[in-house]
């Protein structure tokens, strides 16, 4: 830690400036001086703090590899505290530059705020960041990185260790021997060659378990919305839709991130889709299983056995009837843990530190950086319109392809020098990745993520006539070469398309396909087309009456009357299956979906 001393002197203000930075000769010598200027005064006090050590100060939380240490102690002063309470943390974080944790330390609001300012980055030595405030980080000028490379091969190869261990019942024969009993019969297991595996989720870890899974003879499909399908061609691996894998897989290996549309994805519906005898591994994480639902499943023997390395809460209680099924194998979050995956983790996330601290802008960022106030405050709300245009689009998306083309068209009155379009893209990219990923996407990191997937971005300007006082007239986005789950949603030339504009400071959905729409997008939508003819808008909202679905709004465009229309209905709720199948039974209506926002 960089020694200190302070001093408090009176001097008479030269230059009207409220920060001075004095180099001395000494390049192990920095003062920085603040003042505290009193208007009707001819002085002020400066507080200054001499600087011994040039050196800034990274405080290691948690262990660390021994690799991502000496990589730190390159350029830092390195603090190793573990084990440090909440309070000992903030107490400690107001000393420091940089903070280094895993999983079992929370970076709160707190622990921020007690920084005084100068923590600048904290560094996640792992994927998942639940246990960092992004907000308040942001809020306060602090850039969080993360690790999410370093322990792929580690995740994959326990997939296959579940898979294999599963399949023949390593762990229960294991048990039974050391516990006096021979019982070879009991065990007799399911060989894996010619076998379907459906790998949910084909991203890094995914593909590689896909890779492994294919060298031992099994036939491999995969659902992803966002996986190019060449990449996955390219291993012999079919893109397929959910229900198409869950419904023909022999083994299920997951590795979708937990996101609010993934929670307890596989469910009581989910199960009863698949095939009699499936088995499930999960080395992803523990929420996008119904625990109680899977107990179910293997009590019925829908699923015959599961292997489990993550759990909705972790640790498990000891009593988890899930845990103590005989036909399930569990272990204790063991997907990163080999020795050559915990150093590429401390390399990884020791070079993202440093290279902040060095002011460079890492790839592996998760938080947005600090913009200028005038640009976000004329920016903000056409920024909230771009996120909810991604959104909506790619949940108009429909079947096992991926999204690989977006076309983003930008219609304004100023010259391509004088509208700044990276932080539009941007949040359009978080819009379209988010809904399905663990990642946090923002100006920082937006270009990379949408490389890493495969997803083609591509901008188009209008320029129009008129005062360029107002920065943009309409936003417009179209995914290409994909299926629609709402037809209309489809423009005359086969792309998904929505356009939206902002209307009094509020973002609005303008365009759906081909049909002018006129809506705020706020709360969350359902699109509905159908015949245009009296009654409509009362037997639709006396359903969602019934089901106690607050209405915000309806809009009905059509292009003539009693011809093909469309109504968009403001939902404050999520509408029930039973709802939604209610309002599709309808004779008049011919399409619906459920949009969040």
């Amino acid at each position: 830690m960089a020694a200190t001393s302070s001093w408090n002197f009176m001097v008479t203000p030269t230059k009207p400036s409220l920060w001075w930075k004095l180099s001395f000769l000494s390049p192990l010598t920095t003062v920085n001086v603040t003042r505290r200027q009193n208007r009707t005064a001819k002085g002020f006090v400066v507080f200054a703090t001499v600087f011994l050590d040039p050196k800034p100060t990274v405080l290691v939380a948690e262990k660390l590899g021994e690799a991502g240490l000496e990589l730190l102690k390159t350029f830092a002063n390195v603090d190793c505290s573990y084990n440090l309470d909440h309070e000992e943390l903030c107490t400690k974080i107001s000393l420091c530059d940089a903070l280094i944790v895993r999983s079992g330390t929370k970076v709160t609001r707190e622990v921020f705020e007690r920084s005084g300012g100068r923590l600048k980055v904290v560094g996640r030595a792992g994927v998942g960041i639940d246990n960092v405030d992004l907000s308040a980080a942001t809020e306060h000028g602090c850039l969080v990185v993360n690790a999410p490379t370093a322990n792929t091969i580690a995740a994959a190869e326990h997939g296959i260790a579940l898979l294999t261990a599963m399949a023949r019942n390593i762990a229960q024969a294991d048990a039974s021997i050391k516990s006096g009993k021979w019982q070879r019969s009991k065990y007799v297991g399911v060989s894996l060659v010619g076998k379907t595996l459906a790998v949910m989720g084909f991203g890094k870890v995914g593909s590689e378990v896909a890779r492994r899974a294919k060298g031992l003879g099994m036939h491999v499909i995969a659902h992803d919305p966002y996986a190019p399908a060449d990449r996955a061609r390219a291993i012999g691996v079919d893109l397929v839709s959910f229900e198409e894998a869950i419904s023909t897989a022999d083994f299920i290996s997951l590795h979708m991130p937990l996101t609010p549309a993934t929670s307890k994805m596989f469910n009581d519906e989910s199960f009863s889709q698949m095939k009699k005898g499936v088995r499930i591994v999960n080395v992803a994480r523990g929420g996008v299983i119904d625990e109680e639902a899977l107990v179910r499943a293997l009590d019925s023997g829908t699923v015959v056995q599961a292997a489990l390395d993550v759990f909705t809460e972790e640790p498990p209680s000891k009593d988890s009837k899930l845990v103590l099924h005989e036909n399930v194998t569990v272990t204790p979050h063991l997907g990163a843990s080999t020795t050559e995956a915990q150093e590429g983790v401390a390399i990884e996330v020791a070079e993202a530190v440093v290279g902040a601290l060095k002011g460079q802008l890492a790839a592996t960022a998760v938080n947005a950086p600090m913009l200028p106030a005038e640009i976000l405050s004329e920016l903000a709300p056409f920024v909230t319109l771009s996120e909810k245009l991604g959104r909506l689009a790619v949940q108009l998306v429909a079947g096992g392809r991926g999204v690989q083309s977006v076309k983003v068209t930008y219609a304004s009155a100023r010259g391509p020098d004088d509208l700044d379009t990276r932080l539009l893209r941007a949040m359009i990219t978080k819009g379209l990745i988010e809904p399905i990923s663990s990642v946090f996407i923002n100006l920082v990191n937006a270009d990379f993520s949408a490389k890493q997937r495969g997803l083609r971005i591509t901008e188009e300007r209008i320029l129009l006539d008129g005062s360029p006082e107002n920065p943009l007239e309409f936003i417009q986005v179209q995914i290409a070469n994909v299926e629609s789950k709402f037809s209309i949603a489809m423009s005359d030339s086969g792309e998904i398309k929505v356009e939206g504009r902002v209307k009094d400071g509020k973002p609005h959905l303008t365009m759906v396909g081909s049909f002018g729409v006129d809506v705020s997008m706020e709360g969350s939508l359902i699109l509905c087309r159908q015949v245009d003819q009296p009654g409509m808008v009362g037997s639709v909202g006396s359903i969602l009456g019934e089901e106690n679905v607050n209405v915000s709004f309806m809009s009905v465009g059509r292009i003539a009357p009693r011809k093909q229309a469309v109504m968009t209905i403001g939902v404050d709720e999520e509408p029930s299956k039973e709802a939604l199948k209610r309002i599709r039974e309808i004779p008049a209506v011919e399409e619906i979906v459920f949009l969040k926002l």
